[in-house]
């Protein structure tokens, strides 16, 4: 078939381009050289919900990320994705830093954010004890939030197929071709065919604009490398402990995730191979020294997992969103670590930008509802958890992986749902087992066995809780 929109790229702006589009009347597809969605850079990041406070004013990143801010709020409490507002401190470690403080709260204020204050070092040390010695003064952020950052992307996607967007998986592009009146994308699995084409490739987005005929920007791949640490460093970490930031970023922070972690990193490291996801030891020394200088005791814990990703860094100031009304063809680029954030916002504005290149897109009368996720949050009921699910199907009572408490009706459902896993990554993705103490080494053959099992075999249909179980916790002082 034809489609009206091809979408390349199945991270979590692409996913969330293909949600948006979905509810309109348009067939969609969505195109990614990977076997499942969210594995690139949205799969390997710092889980902010960011409030856009210390984004460049009046830039378009900083409009999209306050609106994606309210957006994926919504949209997270609606599908059931864990969202904690800990809310974040700015550290100020030295006089310079302190004299920035009034400029990053003025920048926040013209982002139309009033809620940050400057707060003396003993405000600080009382909102976070454990920090290490030395910090001057601190920027407060209230609304700064950890979220699931896996979810999103298959909670996107699971609405557009519900919706009639195809996933086409494991497709390699390799060239394009326009023509008059449509564009063939060619792929290692065969040719497909598009009216318009959306490139949200991420770090392979100035790749595939130049196959176009187009020279407007680069990719850089940065390396960004991550520590996470026990679940009994938890009482140690309650906010986001942010450092002022420099040019390469926001700098190396601790914060604790959605899944009962801590979490220190990222490192941000320029790179030419857009595959290096590894981790090394000069990353790993990097941020030991960063944290033993943050918070000295985080250490005492222990470190259970590292892991590295890469964000696609761009040599212009801003998202580069870009119609090519001649061409058929809608270039979302440059969208960095605050892609998750600004996922759903990006998708509202690029469906305006179409509209407005001539593309008409009448909405769909009978979209399909935000689908209710299954919860991986900490702090939120686990299936595990909840009497009456266990009694209704006894496997969600059978724990399989100890560490995160994940049962095996769980790994079942993760395997047989719409968007289901595919491998033993993506079931951690869509469960939490083998990211525990123990890495898989006791659950790794017991959930390898469960994919062999019910891999091949649609199985029943995915047991989600419902949406009155998604009481969100009590938020931090």
């Amino acid at each position: 078939m034809t489609y009206d929109i091809l979408i390349v790229g199945a991270g979590v702006v692409g996913a969330a381009l293909a949600r948006g589009l979905s509810r309109t009347t348009a067939s969609v597809a969505v195109l990614d050289s990977a076997n499942d969605v969210g594995t690139g850079t949205s799969k390997a990041n710092t889980a902010i919900l960011h409030t856009g406070f210390d984004a460049a004013p009046g830039t378009l990143e900083a409009r999209l990320v306050r609106r994606g801010y309210r957006l994926l709020g919504d949209y997270a409490r609606a599908a059931g994705i864990a969202v904690e507002r800990t809310g974040a401190i700015l550290v100020a470690w030295n006089e310079t830093e302190v004299e920035a403080l009034p400029a990053l709260k003025a920048k926040a204020e013209a982002n139309g954010y009033d809620a940050c204050r400057i707060v003396p070092a003993e405000e600080v040390y009382a909102a976070l004890p454990h920090l290490g010695p030395g910090a001057l003064a601190g920027l407060t952020v209230p609304d700064e939030s950890i979220i699931d950052p896996w979810t999103p992307s298959l909670a996107f996607a699971t609405e557009a197929t519900a919706n009639g967007a195809h996933l086409l998986l494991g497709r390699e592009v390799t060239g394009v071709s326009v023509g008059a009146s449509t564009t063939t994308v060619h792929t290692s699995a065969g040719d497909v065919t598009t009216t318009w084409l959306v490139n949200a490739a991420g770090l392979g987005a100035d790749t595939l604009d130049r196959l176009l005929g187009h020279d407007r920007f680069t990719v850089t791949p940065r390396r960004g490398e991550l520590l996470v640490f026990d679940k009994l460093a938890a009482p140690l970490v309650t906010r986001i402990v942010l450092p002022v930031p420099t040019a390469l970023g926001k700098g190396v922070l601790v914060s604790p995730t959605a899944f009962g972690n801590v979490m220190l990193g990222p490192t941000a490291e320029n790179l030419e191979d857009r595959t290096a996801t590894n981790t090394s030891e000069g990353g790993f020394e990097f941020l030991r020294s960063k944290g033993e200088r943050l918070m000295p005791r985080l250490f005492d814990e222990e470190v259970t997992a590292s892991y590295a990703g890469l964000r696609a860094s761009i040599d212009h100031p801003d998202y580069l969103i870009e119609v090519d009304a001649a061409q058929r063809y809608l270039l979302v680029g440059g969208i960095r670590s605050t892609g998750l954030t600004s996922a759903l916002a990006i998708a509202e504005y690029a469906e305006e930008q179409l509209a407005a290149a001539g593309l008409n897109l009448p909405a769909r009368p009978d979209p399909a509802p935000v689908p209710v996720m299954p919860n991986l949050g900490e702090r939120f009921p686990r299936a595990s958890q909840q009497p009456d699910r266990i009694a209704a199907d006894p496997s969600y009572g059978e724990i399989v992986c100890f560490c995160e408490r994940v049962s095996a009706g769980e790994i079942r459902d993760s395997l047989c749902c719409a968007v289901p896993a595919v491998d033993r990554a993506g079931v951690s993705r869509r469960t939490r087992a083998t990211n525990g103490r123990c890495q898989g080494f006791f659950c790794g053959a017991a959930v390898d066995a469960l994919i062999t099992e019910h891999g091949r075999d649609p199985g029943p249909p995915c047991r989600i809780r419902q949406p009155e179980q998604n009481q969100q916790p009590e938020e931090q002082e």
